[in-house]
């Protein structure tokens, strides 16, 4: 029984140790959480379908269960590549087991063969061959310690054996797990690619309507007043850590660089047309006019995003015209914006370095681009006054 509980707990050490310092079953809700929110996300497209053809709303419907998919897939690909490496390690301390055994096996071996062929006997010549009262005294000691050791190296050999087979079975425990996460990573998967297939049909007749695109605009110029708040409620949390003396995450020690490097910071494509300028431009399509944010520069849908300079992920987002977001804290209160992203690859909190790939580029109403700003505490910023002059060609 004892056995049993110590095998027990071993193997939900084994479990938790993958899961790094977070809990299994935390990470185990979490995985739960985001399936129910995939499968209420289901739901609710059903229904929309039911009701209606093909709406801004129902493509709405579609991003956020495909963002919640791929956070899910996200989260099994790094439980994956944890219980990988820890499918190594126990592999590795299995190997160095076996070593040690054998070694103490074959020295152990050596031992009984020598005691078969002389036995006693030989134990009693070391002693009558003594020269001396001393020199007896010596090989007696030598020989009481010799069996001690020999003692020893069986209860060694058992408890090898013993440390061997608790490693064999957390190794088993972690395969059987992997194997259940690749089954649910393929399913998931298999989900996305239908889902985003979908998705494609109902842009594409969304596209056919020119109201669309009107209410599109209307929609951006709310959102735009969202993402204003989003920022500004970054400000005051970033506020009130200073008020505390929180040091944020990441270094202080080139204060002012994201400043000093103004008309110099890479852009966030390595590549792509420039389709959309700060300020007023005239919409393509309806020909009316409204005032851009930031900037958008047309790329091949899934094409790589990246961060243009050292900071920190303040949060991951979804708004209406925008899709995807993420927003990166800078020094001295600069923020740069990432929107109409069909993956994000970075997680809120973690610090990125210039060039660190964010995310990828994904497809709206208006094409397959990325919408792109820079702030300086509530003020938006013409990136192209801070981005190197590239051979981007121009509308």
């Amino acid at each position: 029984m004892k056995l049993l509980i110590r095998y027990i707990i071993i193997t939900i050490l084994c479990l938790n140790s993958y899961a790094g310092d977070n809990d299994i079953k935390k990470k185990q809700n979490e995985l739960q959480k985001l399936q129910k929110e995939i499968d209420l996300w289901e739901q609710k497209l059903e229904n929309r379908q039911k009701k209606e053809k093909a709406t801004l709303e129902l493509l709405d419907s579609y991003d956020q269960q495909l963002l919640t998919l791929r956070k899910l897939l996200k989260n099994l690909r790094d439980d994956q590549k944890s219980i990988e490496k820890e499918i190594d390690k126990t592999k590795l301390k299995i190997d160095e087991i076996e070593k040690k055994l054998g070694y103490i096996k074959k020295q152990y071996t050596k031992y009984v063969i020598n005691a078969y062929k002389h036995g006693k006997i030989y134990d009693l010549e070391l002693l009558v061959t003594a020269k001396s009262y001393n020199q007896l005294l010596v090989r007696s000691k030598y020989l009481q310690k010799f069996s001690e050791y020999r003692k020893r190296d069986i209860q060694k050999i058992g408890e090898k054996f013993e440390e061997l087979q608790t490693q064999q079975n957390i190794l088993e425990n972690q395969l059987v797990e992997l194997n259940r996460i690749l089954q649910s990573k393929a399913m998931e998967e298999k989900r996305l690619l239908a889902r985003s297939e979908e998705r494609k049909k109902i842009l594409a007749q969304i596209k056919r309507d020119k109201q669309n695109f009107q209410k599109e605009l209307e929609r951006k110029k709310k959102a735009v007043k969202d993402l204003e708040n989003l920022i500004a409620k970054l400000i005051e949390e970033e506020e009130k850590h200073k008020e505390k003396d929180i040091k944020t995450s990441y270094s202080e020690s080139t204060p002012g660089n994201f400043e000093l490097r103004k008309g110099k910071l890479p852009w966030p494509v390595k590549s792509g047309k420039l389709i959309g300028k700060f300020g007023t431009q005239q919409h393509p399509i309806l020909k009316t006019y409204s005032n851009n944010t930031g900037i958008d520069i047309a790329v091949p849908q899934g094409t790589n995003v990246h961060a243009i300079a050292e900071g920190v992920v303040a949060t991951i987002w979804w708004l209406p015209s925008y899709g995807n977001l993420l927003i990166i804290n800078h020094f001295n209160n600069y923020r740069t914006v990432y929107a109409n992203l069909s993956e994000i690859d970075v997680n809120e909190g973690d610090r990125v370095t210039e060039g660190t790939i964010i995310g990828k580029s994904g497809e709206s109403i208006n094409g397959a681009q990325i919408h792109f700003e820079i702030w300086k505490g509530r003020e938006k910023q013409n990136p192209e006054l801070w981005l190197h002059p590239q051979e981007f060609a121009k509308r």
